[in-house]
């Protein structure tokens, strides 16, 4: 069954992908060209933002670095007063809506305003990075588990399970992660892993600017500094990582030690 396009006085919270236009799901280009007012974040790619009708108003609502474009609360309500003017809104967020996309919290928004809604899910990050560096996020040899967790500093310190993350035979994803990476590895190193384990870190992944750094615990602060990454990155822990030298088929460039 096909559903139709988008419908007056609705929300619909849409996982635009890790970057790649091509990783957006048939719904989300279908909802995309038939929205009036698209509010994107800003991970959003604009040949995404291309897809949609010529005359659709689009609000930037990204969030930056110690830059909020729109604080969340404000942004909530946005979208309620849109939907109540009877517009086809269409929330648009890089990769999933309920993966570190506080999605959740503007749907609730949403349900206590009596605002129709959808969510159409995306390829997270990771899944997106994890193909297109040819580092799985699971392997029978390497790790029978996968972790996400969000590396974002609070007050020069990251609140994590520290315990729960070292471990062996898994694969730790961390969103945000690149201004604490040094804080991450030796917490990491701290709480069990050897210093060798090895970690990537994956610059503006699925698109023509991916750059991956890929080393050690011990080694990858060091790396990253000296490559000059800056956000969006993705870090990627595990032994998986081994295989990004014979997996990797999207860009040319990796840099490794």
């Amino acid at each position: 069954m096909t559903r139709g396009p988008a419908k007056p006085g609705t929300v619909y919270l849409v996982g635009a992908g890790p970057g790649d236009p091509d990783l957006l799901t048939l719904r989300a280009a279908r909802l995309i060209a038939t929205a009036d007012v698209l509010v994107y974040d800003n991970l959003v790619a604009p040949a995404i933002l291309d897809l949609a009708a010529a005359g659709a108003e689009r609000i930037y609502a990204g969030k930056r670095r110690g830059n909020h474009a729109l604080p969340q609360e404000e942004l909530n309500l946005l979208l309620v007063e849109l939907a109540r003017a009877g517009k086809r809104v269409l929330r648009l967020k890089g990769g999933d809506p309920y993966t570190f996309g506080r999605g959740g919290e503007e749907v609730e928004t949403l349900h206590d305003h009596g605002i129709p809604f959808e969510v159409v899910p995306g390829v997270t990050a990771a899944a997106g990075v994890a193909s297109y560096t040819g580092i799985p996020l699971t392997h029978r040899d390497y790790s029978q588990a996968c972790v996400f967790v969000t590396g974002h500093l609070k007050d020069g310190s990251m609140d994590l399970d520290w315990v729960g993350l070292a471990r062996r035979r898994q694969t730790v994803v961390i969103y945000m992660g690149l201004h604490g990476l040094s804080t991450l590895c030796e917490k990491m190193i701290e709480h069990g892993l050897p210093p060798e384990w090895p970690a990537a870190i994956v610059q503006q992944g699925t698109t023509p600017h991916q750059r991956t750094v890929t080393g050690t615990l011990a080694t990858l602060p060091e790396l990253a500094l000296a490559a000059h990454l800056k956000a969006p990155t993705l870090i990627i822990i595990g032994e998986v990582v081994k295989l990004h030298d014979k997996l990797a088929w999207f860009e040319g460039g990796a840099r490794t030690a």
